[in-house]
């Protein structure tokens, strides 16, 4: 039988919860051996082995060095206990719940490594500085990565490319014991109904504001809490008559105190320790039948939001709590039914036998060929902190004049503009960023449709530099694609062929956006209107709709107060109804009301009456605007661009070099596989929030607070080729209507290289966020985008289907919500003092297109180049 070496942060005797459900049931098919956390004594090292289930062998290491954890001090002690885990010729798997545990992998030679991520560890109280490098490492290392909820495999995904997401399960029929509620534990005896209950860790997750304003506000509610108090003041819970904190409890004990209580409670506060949780609690409850109210955590809103009641502020989750209270049976009964739906989809026993294919099907890694771990730091280098010191240490420093971070158009262009003493660090195989190419059974495909368009003459000569004669140029092919029909983009300027009354509510609601309600009492004066206006043009970014729409030479007196209401002031009633709405809520994600318009020019333009009748009453002829004309390179996907940079290159480039770790005020930066680099100047093209990561608690708690105020769209690219050449004339497509796609870049027509022989390809580009999650994923994805292009006439039902994949954009479209400005300042003006050049869509968290890109590589260079002059004056 098969050893599995687990190395775990949690005690398995503390709460039994997503290890114990895994470990005891992969234990029929591997031999389990869990490490805990080393245990300070003061006596001789030993290891106390326990078995606590069949098959399941606990070990508890007993040191004398007085640090807690898998500290790097504990590394040296605790390899000589574990040595003898692993019998000879054994090659085990091993399996981390937290990462801090890296450096005893080595001596171990295990055929497999699993990464089960549990928890955003880092987001947690006190822990350990170096724990995202590690966590890093790890990704660079583990064969499978397992995440432990939807918002946790959105965060790891992009960083491996075998991760999965297993969100936790339920034992339905423990719990379903509580159903029976004359089992109540016997501690409620003196406790009145109603009582709203939790169980759990109580710790800096915990709500403890809302907790005293919901015992407050409702005197004869009573709330029990079940669980143990951890990293917190107890003294700091509140006291009250009406709560009760009963301790932890064995997990055989709790359907007997659900079996007790008539409401569930998820108090939960919003910070950066809950960002990523996906409690274990909620499908409990579910299995006991009973209401449920939760705060907005995103893995409780985002699958079960329509079984559980979710509350905003303390206002509403009291006014929740009286809703579940009060229930009345025929709400209980429809709530039930949906609970027991959600239960019966979902169990630990099918999730381990997923993982195990998995962990069964994963090719096995020979003794000896495994990457070598980073060794830990020196005990007395850790004693001011493990990453600051090793970060520190002159003997492994390479000094370098500037460090660009990312390979993608901007950083490309940066290492282009700048010269020789640089270093250009790409975490990816390849450069481009974004920007780069896949081929697939003789097809090319890109991350998402990219083309060429620039109104800048030094952007179109450098287009001539980077790809001499391989490119293709071209007229755009863009179109609409609803009511069962195609119209030309844009839409408002092309609506001949809709149907009639369509064509009527849009038109109508333009002439009422300029002239106020065409019904209103004759004499009555409409909006004034000033066609003296100054309007700023938008460029339209990866031709998703915006330009056309917003550029125009008149404008109304009023700016609007957000993008939903810039659109019914541009367009009127009938486009923004028919697409306008629609579309954009498709591919943002976010209500259209919590974004801003800044990004659109400033001005609310009016639009052109003359050009949408005319379009309305015949078909547009080829289309006019900054994009009305394109260019694509030949041979290679849009990836042949950015390789044209390579060979004018002077710096250095490293592929494959993953940051883990930034020290602003030290310049300092360090890579996954333990190089670090001393640099006068760093250019970060990386997404902004990513970059306050790597810094960590170096950078101030308002910084921190900002960047993870930022907000971001994300993309899943599915692309298809199939076996009918000539599918389309079509270059790119919108569909604001209901297919799981909100556009299809039509590679294929891009450059016809990008096709294989006889076949045609293209890309189905579809939208996600915490606010509006995939429906499905894998396989799933892939099928019911053959199906909606089948559906809209892209596919035909009898093609045959030659290459289908996935990629995945995490960080595709920034998101222009009202706080943006604010956070984005806050945190570009404290780097700026220690020399980090924000540049490109991501970094300076701004709607660039890849032209843009490559400029503000090139100002970012100019700037560096500046600062490099002003210090050498200074020196002279």
């Amino acid at each position: 039988m098969p050893t599995i070496i687990v190395f775990c942060h949690l005690r398995w005797d503390f709460v039994f919860q997503r290890p114990q459900h895994l470990l005891t049931r992969l234990a029929k098919h591997y031999k389990i051996v869990m490490v805990e956390e080393p245990i300070h004594h003061d006596g001789v090292n030993f290891l106390k082995k326990t078995e606590v289930a069949p098959n399941v062998i606990v070990c508890q290491p007993y040191t004398n060095i007085p640090v807690w954890g898998f500290h790097d001090d504990q590394i040296p002690s605790l390899k000589p206990l574990l040595a003898g885990l692993v019998a000879d010729g054994d090659d085990p798997i091993v399996w981390f719940y937290t990462p801090m545990a890296l450096p005893l992998l080595q001596d171990l030679h295990p055929s497999l490594v699993v990464y089960d991520c549990m928890d955003e560890l880092a987001a947690f109280k006190n822990s350990p500085k170096q724990l995202l490098q590690r966590e890093t490492a790890l990704l660079g290392i583990a064969d499978i990565v397992f995440t432990g909820g939807p918002s946790l495999y959105e965060a790891k995904r992009e960083r491996h490319a075998n991760a999965h997401c297993f969100s936790s399960s339920v034992d339905a029929a423990h719990f379903r014991k509580s159903l029976d509620r004359a089992i109540a534990h016997e501690s409620h005896a003196n406790i009145p109904h109603p009582r709203l209950g939790f169980y759990g860790v109580i710790d800096e997750r915990f709500d403890i504001d809302l907790l005293a304003a919901l015992a407050d506000a409702r005197p004869d509610y009573h709330i029990v809490l079940v669980g143990p108090v951890v990293k917190i003041d107890p003294a700091s819970l509140p006291q009250r008559h009406n709560i009760h904190y009963l301790g932890q409890q064995s997990y055989d004990a709790l359907p007997a105190f659900l079996a007790a209580w008539d409401v569930c409670l998820l108090p939960f506060a919003l910070n950066d320790s809950t960002k990523f949780i996906s409690p274990t609690k909620v499908l409990e409850y579910m299995a006991a039948e009973l209401p449920i109210v939760s705060t907005p955590i995103t893995d409780v809103k985002v699958p079960y939001g329509h079984v559980v009641a979710i509350a905003h502020t303390h206002e509403e989750f009291i006014n929740a709590c009286d809703a579940a209270v009060a229930m009345m049976p025929e709400q209980k009964a429809r709530m039930v039914d949906r609970m027991r739906t959600v239960v019966a989809g979902t169990s630990w026993d099918v999730t381990v036998e997923r993982m195990r294919a998995l962990i069964d099907a994963a090719p096995r890694v020979a003794k000896g060929t495994r990457p070598q771990v980073l060794p830990p730091t020196s005990p007395q280098q850790s004693a001011r902190g493990a990453v600051i010191d090793s970060l520190n240490n002159q003997r492994a420093l390479e000094p370098v004049k500037c460090v660009i971070v990312g390979a993608g158009p901007t950083g490309l262009s940066a290492a282009y503009h700048l010269g020789s003493d640089t270093l250009l660090l790409e975490r990816n195989s390849t450069v481009g960023g974004w920007c780069r190419s896949i081929k697939d059974n003789g097809f090319t495909f890109d991350y998402a449709g990219h083309i060429m368009f620039s109104n800048d003459a030094y952007v179109l000569k450098l287009y001539d530099v980077l790809l001499g004669s391989n490119v293709h140029w071209q007229n755009r092919e863009a179109w609409v694609y609803s009511k069962n029909v195609f119209t030309r983009y844009p839409f408002q300027g092309a609506l001949y062929g809709l149907p009639p009354k369509v064509i009527t509510e849009c038109i109508v609601g333009a002439m009422e956006a300029r002239f106020g309600d065409l019904k209103a009492v004759p004499g009555q004066p409409g909006p004034a209107v000033d066609d003296k206006c100054d309007i700023k043009g938008v460029d339209d970014c990866c031709a998703d709709g915006t330009v056309d729409l917003a550029n125009s030479s008149a404008s109304a007196p009023a700016e609007p107060k957000n993008f939903e209401e810039f659109i019914y002031k541009v367009w009127g009633k009938g486009i923004a109804r028919h697409f306008a709405i629609p579309y954009n809520k498709k591919i943002w994600t976010v209500p259209l009301s919590e974004m801003e318009t800044s990004w659109l020019g400033g001005r609310v333009p009016l639009p052109d009456l003359e050009e949408i009748i005319e379009g309305a009453l015949e078909p547009v002829g080829k289309p006019m605007g900054p994009n009305a004309r394109f260019g694509y390179p030949l041979k290679g996907g849009f990836q042949a661009l950015m390789n044209g940079f390579v060979p004018h290159i002077r710096g250095k480039i490293e592929l494959n070099a993953s940051v883990v770790e930034i020290l602003p005020k030290e310049h300092l930066i360090a890579l996954a596989d333990g190089r670090r680099f001393r640099y006068d100047d760093l250019i970060s093209t990386m997404p902004l929030p990513e970059l306050i990561k790597m810094i960590g608690d170096a950078a101030p708690e308002e910084v921190r607070k900002a960047a993870a105020g930022l907000k971001h769209i994300s993309i899943r690219n599915v692309n298809i080729g199939i076996d009918r050449p000539n599918a389309t004339d079509k270059h790119w497509v919108y569909y604001p209507e209901d297919t799981i796609f909100h556009r299809i870049f039509v590679q294929g027509n891009a450059s016809p290289e990008c096709n294989a022989p006889g076949g045609f390809g293209f890309t189905c580009e579809i939208s996600y966020s915490p606010w509006k999650p995939l429906p499905v994923d894998g396989d799933e994805l892939i099928k019911r985008a053959i199906a909606d292009c089948i559906k809209v006439g892209m596919i035909k039902p009898d093609d045959n289907i030659l290459a289908a994949n996935l990629t995945d954009m995490p960080y595709a479209y920034v998101v222009y919500d009202h706080q943006r400005a604010r956070n984005v300042a806050t945190v570009k003006s404290w780097l700026e003092q220690y020399d980090i050049t924000l540049a490109g869509r991501y970094s300076e968290w701004e709607y660039y297109n890849s032209d843009h890109a490559f400029l503000a590589g090139k100002k970012a260079a100019e700037k560096i180049r500046a600062a490099d002059d002003a210090r050498s004056m200074m020196k002279s």
